[in-house]
């Protein structure tokens, strides 16, 4: 019987590399052994190649389906960025490992804070990172807001966007108003139609609300509206 994806690297017997420390197969079947865990092995390419049984159950789909498909596509547009950013740097080799949180998103679009952990796993006598070993902790996972993961609707007017991009700027109201060519009334007005839609309490919280949702594009300055949410 052929082996199934989530097991293949894990039937090697353990190994040591000629520097003494734990091989490929011993550092992946640590891995894929943990409890209460989702992991998933990566290639230098962050596609999928190996997922356990926790893995599929909390991203919805099987083995075959989640293998080669992009690790990135299972987080939240807000944290992709700086995720590849990480992963970046370990396949640059200025570092062996990270720690992070994701916000991570399954099938039904249903969102989760979870903390992430990622080792570099290096093969044979080549110093070049092999894969890359992702573990997040099922016991800290919390729940998203239902909202987090909307599909993507154009709720912004194009003034909407660009008031929304001046205040993640922290341009205040009045200079504001006169990029615009708005009265400072105008902008107001705007503003508040902007807490409403995005149901939040005041402008720190509605920045806080477009990353989550992904309206803003992270890792750009000045802050830009994702063009999907325009009208």
């Amino acid at each position: 019987m052929p082996a199934t994806p989530h097991s293949t690297l894990m039937d090697p017997a353990p190994t040591a590399d000629p520097t003494g420390s734990p091989g490929r197969a011993a550092v992946l079947a640590d891995g894929f052994d943990r409890a209460g865990a989702y992991v998933a092995c990566l290639d230098p390419s962050l596609t999928i190649q190996q997922v356990n049984q926790e893995f599929e159950r909390r991203f919805g789909g099987s083995s075959s389906e989640l293998c080669g498909s992009r690790f990135c596509d299972l987080v939240h547009p807000s944290v992709q960025q700086p995720l590849m950013h990480q992963f970046a740097r370990m396949l640059d080799g200025k570092r062996h490992r990270f720690a992070t949180e994701v916000i991570a998103v399954d099938q039904e679009r249903t969102a989760s804070t979870l903390p992430l952990n990622a080792l570099a796993v290096r093969g044979g006598r080549t110093p070049d990172v092999a894969a890359i070993l992702v573990v997040m902790n099922a016991a800290e996972e919390e729940a998203g807001e239902a909202d987090v993961m909307a599909p993507r609707k154009k709720l912004l007017s194009e003034i909407d966007a660009r008031i929304l991009e001046g205040i993640a700027a922290g341009v205040s109201t009045i200079p504001l108003a006169s990029r615009l060519y708005l009265s400072r009334q105008g902008v107001e007005y705007h503003v508040t139609g902007l807490l409403r839609k995005l149901k939040v309490p005041n402008r720190a919280a509605l920045v806080s609300r477009a990353y989550s949702m992904g309206v803003l594009k992270v890792g750009t300055w000045p802050p830009k509206v994702v063009e999907d949410f325009i009208k």
